[in-house]
């Protein structure tokens, strides 16, 4: 048969404007013209343009049709790279709804939505940040990876919200000299493990309800091994809400377990430190 492309329009559902598009492209050829001049269209130019709308619809675009029409790629090939493409473009889409609906909840200002949308600002807010409270330290090198967030490419909104209060912390000058001061006191001989030797040693007085101004509270203190000058020194710094608050975002960021609170057996022990 022979078509018009009025013909081709009204078969396909397409507007005689994008028939004429097309067949301008060279995707869908005449086959001839009328004694008018007219173009003319066969069986075969009918099947094509259904093809290269039903292409269109699933977002090729135009040299990637003319691949496939002209059988240069199959269209699972072309399917291939193009699903890639669109993963790469749905991931920041979403990424950005995050990140708006986020910043719309806390009522950000430009300077936080500025350190969630670029990771390169991300990871040089961190890096500064751990190079100024940790210092040039090559030892401390295990420390500061379990202190780095990693956003994921596809966050959630509470991980976004998360890290636009911890991006907030990092710029605290004040946060960052208590960490400087837990290093240096790390340094001094208060090794990095003595929180979790507090854990140990008093979330069992706490469960059973000894009283921190008790002898039995004195004696778990001593068994400690610290000067309690120190111990007080340390309970300052360690005690500061930031750093827990740092600690439970890192989490959640990261896609940890939510941490235990520390804050309950270090209170018991300021008390019992100062007995």
């Amino acid at each position: 048969m022979r078509y018009s492309i009025g013909d081709l329009a009204r078969r396909t559902g397409l507007t005689t404007k994008a028939v004429r598009f097309y067949s301008d492209r060279g995707l869908v050829p005449p086959s001839g013209r009328n004694a008018a001049g007219h173009r003319q269209y066969d069986d075969v130019a009918l099947a094509r343009l259904g093809l290269v709308r039903t292409l269109r619809e699933l977002g090729f675009g135009l040299a990637a049709i003319r691949k496939i029409v002209d059988g240069e790629a199959t269209v699972a090939e072309v399917a291939a790279r193009h699903a890639e493409t669109l993963e790469a473009e749905i991931r920041v889409l979403r990424l950005r709804h995050a990140v708006l609906t986020a910043v719309a909840g806390r009522g950000s200002t430009l300077e936080e939505t500025r350190h969630v949308l670029s990771a390169d600002e991300r990871r040089r807010l961190i890096g500064d940040f751990l190079a100024e409270a940790l210092g040039d330290r090559p030892e401390l090198a295990g420390i500061a990876r379990t202190l780095t967030p990693e956003l994921p490419e596809d966050p959630g909104p509470g991980q976004l919200e998360a890290w636009i209060e911890l991006a907030g912390l990092t710029r605290d000058a004040e946060f960052r000299a208590v960490l400087r001061r837990l290093v240096d006191q790390h340094e001094g001989g208060l090794r990095r493990d003595l929180a979790a030797e507090v854990r140990d040693a008093v979330t069992p007085a706490l469960a059973a309800g000894v009283d921190p101004a008790s002898p039995e509270a004195a004696a778990i203190v001593e068994r400690l091994g610290r000067d309690r000058g120190e111990l007080r020194t340390w309970l300052g710094l360690v005690r500061d809400p930031r750093r827990e608050r740092y600690v439970e975002l890192l989490a959640v960021i990261n896609g940890w377990a939510a941490p235990e609170s520390l804050a309950p057996a270090l209170d018991w022990l300021a008390v019992a430190t100062a007995a």
